[in-house]
């Protein structure tokens, strides 16, 4: 397990069906950074990826951060393994969610922190992602970029209720007002979202000060790397280029198979489990 904040700094795990490194920069505009992550590689078919951007808007953000990915990681692996991975991870978040919350609650100057939290799981060549807030997720298969989560702001909601138009949330003034967030209240509404991943697939977690500022063809381009510590590399130091003024982490992993078969599920359980990622219900 690795997990870290440090200027450019990769984070690199190896199994035998997927790579996955992470990396994370304050940007360069700030003076600390807010975003945190975190790899953990639990046996050679399962594995989960983790990351966090601390709100800024109130005191505690690195903390909120720091703890949401080191908990999520150290709970996930106190689950019993007769859980799937999935019901793992989603447990684990909520985990966070509570020892985030208490530690607002009882640390005066962290009072009120919170971050957002996007986590994946993947064993067997089945995606679990849990996910609060507006930190991404992006599916790149054959050329192609498809966001699998949804954000959790007041843009990204008006435009799904039809109010504003998808354009108009890219830069509407409440693009980055989080409707949810991890440890700012003591039960989070958590998204879970089902996928099947195929061989050369490549999984892509990123804190808005990546994707508010590079555009998604670049994205694709450079995310596509076959070295995952390099494609994330790129990916910030890009976006710096470009000059980002927030934080600024990625995450890259890569299916390189060949994929495992999926365990076999059995009772309600197993048949809800396979209904989601057939359908692509999200939580």
């Amino acid at each position: 397990m690795s997990h870290g904040n440090a200027s450019l700094k990769d984070l690199v795990a190896v199994d035998c069906a997927f790579v996955a490194a992470t990396l994370t920069d304050k940007g360069t505009e700030r003076d600390h950074n807010e975003d945190s992550s975190g790899v953990l590689i639990e046996s050679d078919t399962c594995g989960v990826v983790v990351v966090a951007d601390g709100v800024s808007s109130g005191e505690g953000g690195e903390v909120a951060s720091q703890m949401a990915v080191e908990v999520t990681l150290r709970a996930f692996q106190e689950e019993s393994r007769e859980l799937t991975a999935g019901q793992r991870l989603y447990r684990a978040v909520q985990q966070a969610n509570i020892e985030v919350y208490d530690r607002s609650v009882v640390v005066t100057p962290l009072r009120g922190m919170s971050t957002t939290l996007t986590a994946v799981a993947i064993d067997r060549g089945e995606l679990t992602a849990v996910h609060v807030g507006d930190s991404r997720l992006y599916l790149l298969r054959d050329g192609e970029i498809e966001q699998l989560t949804r954000d959790h702001t007041v843009a990204a909601d008006k435009a799904r209720f039809g109010l504003i138009s998808e354009e108009r949330a890219q830069n509407h003034p409440d693009k980055s007002t989080l409707t949810r967030s991890l440890g700012r209240d003591l039960i989070v509404n958590r998204d879970r979202l089902v996928h099947q991943l195929q061989q050369d697939d490549v999984l892509i977690v990123c804190s808005d000060g990546l994707y508010n500022i590079l555009p998604e063809n670049e994205i694709v381009a450079l995310g596509s790397k076959p070295d995952v510590a390099e494609a994330s590399r790129s990916l910030v130091e890009a976006t710096n280029r470009i000059g980002s003024y927030d934080n600024v982490t990625a995450a890259v992993i890569r299916m390189v198979g060949p994929i495992a078969a999926p365990a076999k599920k059995g009772g309600l359980a197993g048949l809800a489990s396979r209904l989601m990622n057939r359908l692509g219900v999200r939580g």
